[in-house]
Protein backbone atom coordinates (compact mmCIF):
# COMPACT_ATOMS: atom_id res chain seq x y z
CA UNK A 1 0.00 0.00 0.00
CA UNK A 2 1.71 3.18 -1.17
CA UNK A 3 0.76 6.94 -0.95
CA UNK A 4 1.65 9.46 -2.52
CA UNK A 5 2.43 11.30 0.28
CA UNK A 6 1.97 11.16 4.01
CA UNK A 7 -1.05 13.68 4.11
CA UNK A 8 -3.30 11.13 2.38
CA UNK A 9 -1.69 8.56 4.39
CA UNK A 10 -2.96 10.35 7.52
CA UNK A 11 -6.18 11.21 6.14
CA UNK A 12 -6.34 7.61 5.00
CA UNK A 13 -5.87 6.40 8.60
CA UNK A 14 -8.30 9.08 9.98
CA UNK A 15 -11.33 7.58 8.15
CA UNK A 16 -10.34 4.26 8.77
CA UNK A 17 -10.31 4.79 12.27
CA UNK A 18 -13.34 7.31 12.80
CA UNK A 19 -15.20 4.26 10.95
CA UNK A 20 -14.00 1.65 13.33
CA UNK A 21 -14.93 4.10 16.38
CA UNK A 22 -18.36 4.72 14.79
CA UNK A 23 -19.48 1.40 14.26
CA UNK A 24 -17.59 -0.19 17.63
CA UNK A 25 -20.10 2.59 19.28
CA UNK A 26 -23.39 0.70 18.39
CA UNK A 27 -22.10 -2.66 18.37
CA UNK A 28 -21.77 -0.83 22.13
CA UNK A 29 -25.03 0.46 21.99
CA UNK A 30 -27.14 -2.37 20.71
CA UNK A 31 -24.77 -5.18 22.56
CA UNK A 32 -24.65 -3.33 25.88
CA UNK A 33 -27.43 -0.83 25.82
CA UNK A 34 -30.15 -2.78 24.40
CA UNK A 35 -29.30 -6.11 26.10
CA UNK A 36 -27.83 -5.27 29.61
CA UNK A 37 -29.25 -1.07 30.28
CA UNK A 38 -32.34 -0.93 28.39
CA UNK A 39 -33.84 -4.37 28.93
CA UNK A 40 -36.16 -3.86 31.09
CA UNK A 41 -37.70 -0.68 28.88
CA UNK A 42 -37.45 -3.30 25.99
CA UNK A 43 -38.99 -6.07 27.40
CA UNK A 44 -42.56 -4.20 27.43
CA UNK A 45 -42.65 -5.27 23.36
CA UNK A 46 -42.04 -8.55 22.30
CA UNK A 47 -40.42 -9.85 18.91
CA UNK A 48 -41.31 -13.22 17.38
CA UNK A 49 -42.98 -14.27 20.90
CA UNK A 50 -39.54 -12.98 23.11
CA UNK A 51 -39.05 -9.99 24.46
CA UNK A 52 -37.55 -7.67 23.24
CA UNK A 53 -34.84 -7.37 25.83
CA UNK A 54 -33.98 -10.30 25.56
CA UNK A 55 -34.14 -10.90 22.21
CA UNK A 56 -31.17 -8.05 21.82
CA UNK A 57 -29.31 -9.66 24.24
CA UNK A 58 -29.60 -13.32 22.35
CA UNK A 59 -29.80 -12.62 18.99
CA UNK A 60 -29.45 -8.83 17.99
CA UNK A 61 -25.73 -8.24 18.88
CA UNK A 62 -25.05 -10.88 16.50
CA UNK A 63 -27.26 -10.04 13.94
CA UNK A 64 -25.71 -6.50 14.56
CA UNK A 65 -22.21 -7.33 14.74
CA UNK A 66 -22.46 -8.95 11.10
CA UNK A 67 -24.59 -6.23 9.33
CA UNK A 68 -20.96 -4.14 10.93
CA UNK A 69 -18.68 -6.66 9.46
CA UNK A 70 -20.59 -7.09 6.04
CA UNK A 71 -21.02 -2.50 6.90
CA UNK A 72 -17.58 -1.99 7.19
CA UNK A 73 -16.03 -4.04 4.43
CA UNK A 74 -18.24 -2.30 2.20
CA UNK A 75 -16.96 1.33 3.16
CA UNK A 76 -13.60 0.29 3.43
CA UNK A 77 -13.84 -0.83 -0.53
CA UNK A 78 -14.83 2.76 -1.33
CA UNK A 79 -12.49 4.30 0.81
CA UNK A 80 -10.07 2.38 -0.57
CA UNK A 81 -10.99 3.29 -3.58
CA UNK A 82 -11.08 6.91 -3.09
CA UNK A 83 -7.18 7.29 -1.74
CA UNK A 84 -6.03 5.09 -4.97
CA UNK A 85 -4.87 1.61 -2.60
CA UNK A 86 -7.28 -0.72 -3.91
CA UNK A 87 -6.31 -3.82 -5.34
Amino acid sequence: MAFESQERAKAYWQKNVRLMIGLMVIWFVVSFGCGILFVDQLNQFQLGGYKLGFWFAQQGSIYTFLAIIFYYAWKMRRIDREFGVDE
